[in-house]
């Protein structure tokens, strides 16, 4: 494989990564429609806050995510909202077994 198209597949790869957790998922969920502070999210998930910054910095570091200062809060939002159409193809995979 030539290195350009390696590289190309690699960066898709991480994506994937990106995506390839249940906390991850539910916060993209949970960030499509409104924007969240840290401390919501983690109320919502149930887990605690060094735990939630390091899936936030995974997604933002994919620019899955944003995070917009307000004061003294960051608040998260969906950056590429076309990455909810992977849950969509998933649920259909899903269905289909």
């Amino acid at each position: 494989m030539k290195k350009d198209i390696e590289n190309e597949f690699l960066e898709k790869a991480e994506i994937f990564k990106a995506l390839a957790h249940p906390t991850r998922l539910f916060i993209i969920h949970a960030v499509n429609d409104k924007k969240l502070s840290v401390k919501e999210l983690t109320e919502l998930v149930g887990i605690d806050i060094s735990t939630m910054s390091k899936h936030l910095d995974i997604l933002k570091r994919n620019k899955i995510i944003e995070g917009e200062k307000e004061k003294n809060f960051i608040y998260y939002r969906l950056a590429i909202p076309c990455v909810l159409d992977f849950m969509h193809c998933a649920i259909k995979v899903i269905n289909k077994k």
